[in-house]
């Protein structure tokens, strides 16, 4: 137990150390990965070891899942680029420059020249430390494909220069002899045959990334420059990024635009319901069947949902947005650069008599009350409390200060469970914030018998805050989860999103101290279970059943009076 307690003691510190020099390194304005200070930052990452960098220490093995976890979160391309420079919203949206945005980071990036990529940081320091984590691992590993390819006298080898071949044949569009291929790039990354050409695959399946060829070809060469001809690799910051990381310049925009749709619809006065979720659960849920004119022929509301998930859907999806459209929703399109979408429904705009039988509506409750329900995209880190701040904020009018009437607010996040499986159920007691004395105790609505009885594992208790999942170790997770603490859960927001509830609740009286607060997630992955980590995949379909679990007991709970 006390190796167990030091080694997660060492974790933590190796956290800590990691954000400092994070910390310091953006206000200096950039640093060389490779030079002391991106070593102070390499030395912390191998020392805290993260379960979704898999291999990260081992001197020979490239770390293949790590490796597309990430490359699915920079923008395409970066593994040629020398110099990457994170700037704010500095106007390159209204240049010639091709927009590239990773699909599972929503973020802008331009590529410059051949050399440097610009990526837009508009999310908070969260999303800067996230970007630095992946790009120092993108590092690690790129040092040891160079020496993978290197002889014992620094000489380039047999493999080097076959792959060399293969990328100028895999740029002109030649064929080549794959088989062959894979093996010499099997040797450069130190793995099997096997487990490279089932990387290949993965790599060749999407979109935002190169072939495995042209990545490992790119990071050996750009290490090999540096190494050998000392030309360094740099990361750097604008100085408008600096001046406005923290002072919530887009949140700030974002609110904005909400609030003035909301006036000029003349709903000031109305109880809002605010939902943070993905954009199509609840739209799907209120509108799916009267779009697809399905009625109550779909028993229970998951099948339809499952045919909805489904890559060939998209027509039916299109469907259902644009019937939404035209029967209460309104769609916002974020500008302002927080990447967070907004749908506002009119609830008293529905036809009750098409809704699917699994939705208990009032229709007396709903005319009524007037119930306007917002539902806000995901946001990111400590991007949430920024955003939520300023949207309690009161509005300034003729008549003065107006306040939003915020009726609930509720938080449908996906999490990594320490105990279960993924796409298991967790409802949070309390929001413990990772590192720091910031801990949240929290009168959850929710109850664990809320969504048992429905096949899916339910665990209720602390859920911690992280200031990045892809930092989280087996010995500090392991801690959490049988220390004192018996956290069932780790995510990003939940401890900023109940910073801005009770600072406008309890201090500022932006809005009612009794808000109603419903919190529940689904397990998103496991990363104290070998292979559960984000890095081996989505959720895909397991994910169908708890998202619209949780869904429908949010809505249910927001069309009727409270007890019924």
């Amino acid at each position: 137990m006390n190796n167990s307690r030091s080694r997660a003691q060492e974790s933590r510190s190796a956290v800590e150390r990691l954000y400092i020099t994070m910390r310091h390194l953006f206000i200096r304005g950039g640093y060389k990965p490779l030079g002391l200070s991106g070593e102070a930052m390499i030395n912390a990452l191998q020392t805290l070891s993260p379960e979704i960098y898999g291999s990260i220490n081992d001197s020979e093995r490239v770390e293949l899942d790590g490796l597309f976890y990430v490359f699915q979160r920079l923008p395409k391309g970066i593994e040629q680029c020398r110099y990457v420079r994170l700037i704010s919203r500095e106007g390159f949206e209204h240049s010639s420059f091709e927009v590239l945005v990773p699909p599972r980071r929503k973020r802008n990036s331009y590529r410059i020249d051949n050399e440097q990529m610009f990526i837009e940081m508009t999310r908070g320091r969260s999303d800067i430390y996230d970007i630095l984590t992946h790009l120092t691992f993108m590092y690690i590993e790129s040092e040891k494909i160079r020496r993978n390819s290197q002889d014992q006298k620094g000489r380039k080898t047999r493999e080097w220069e076959m792959l060399e071949k293969v990328v100028q044949q895999e740029k002109a569009g030649e064929p080549f002899h794959m088989e062959v291929a894979l093996t010499y790039l099997g040797t450069l990354l130190g793995r099997t045959y096997q487990e490279t050409v089932e990387a290949a695959r993965r790599f060749e399946s999407d979109d935002n990334c190169n072939s495995l060829f042209h990545i490992t070809y790119w990071l050996g060469r750009l290490s090999m420059d540096e190494a050998i001809h000392q030309i360094d690799r740099e990361i750097s910051f604008s100085s408008a990024l600096r001046e406005k990381v923290g002072h919530h310049a887009y949140g700030e925009l974002w609110a904005a635009k909400i609030k003035t749709t909301i006036a000029e619809n003349g709903w000031g006065k109305r109880p809002i319901h605010i939902v943070s979720a993905n954009l199509h659960s609840f739209m799907n849920c209120l509108y799916a069947p009267a779009a697809l004119k399905r009625g109550a022929k779909v028993a229970p509301f998951e099948e339809l949902a499952r045919e909805l998930s489904m890559e060939e859907s998209s027509a039916m999806r299109d469907k259902i947005s644009q019937y939404a459209l035209r029967n209460g929703m309104i769609q916002l399109d974020d500008t302002s650069g927080t990447n967070i979408s907004v749908q506002l429904f009119d609830l008293t705009r529905i036809d009750p008599t098409t809704l699917h039988p699994d939705l208990r509506w009032d229709a007396d409750y709903i005319q009524k009350k007037q119930p306007l329900l917002f539902v806000m995209d995901y946001a990111f880190g400590e991007q949430a409390y920024e955003t939520l701040d300023e949207l309690f904020k009161p509005m300034d009018t003729a008549r003065g200060k107006e306040f939003l009437h915020i009726a609930s607010i509720n938080i449908m996040g996906k999490a990594g469970i320490l105990e279960g499986e993924k796409g298991d159920i967790m409802v949070p007691t309390a929001h413990v914030f990772e590192g720091t004395a910031d801990n949240y105790p929290l009168h959850n609505a929710f109850k664990k018998e809320d969504f048992e009885g429905h096949g899916l594992a339910v665990f209720e208790g602390p859920m911690i805050t992280v200031m990045g999942t892809s930092l989280q170790n087996r010995d500090i997770l392991s801690y959490f989860l049988h220390s004192s603490w018996k956290a069932v859960g780790l995510e990003m927001e939940g401890a900023h999103y109940q910073k801005a509830i009770q600072s406008a609740s309890r201090i500022r009286g932006n809005i009612d101290r009794n808000v109603v607060l419903r919190y529940a997630y689904y397990a998103s992955d496991n990363p104290l279970e070998t292979g559960g980590t984000l890095a081996s995949g989505s959720l895909g379909v397991e994910g169908v059943k708890p998202t619209y679990l949780i869904t429908l007991k949010i809505l249910n709970d927001i069309l009727q009076p409270a007890g019924k």
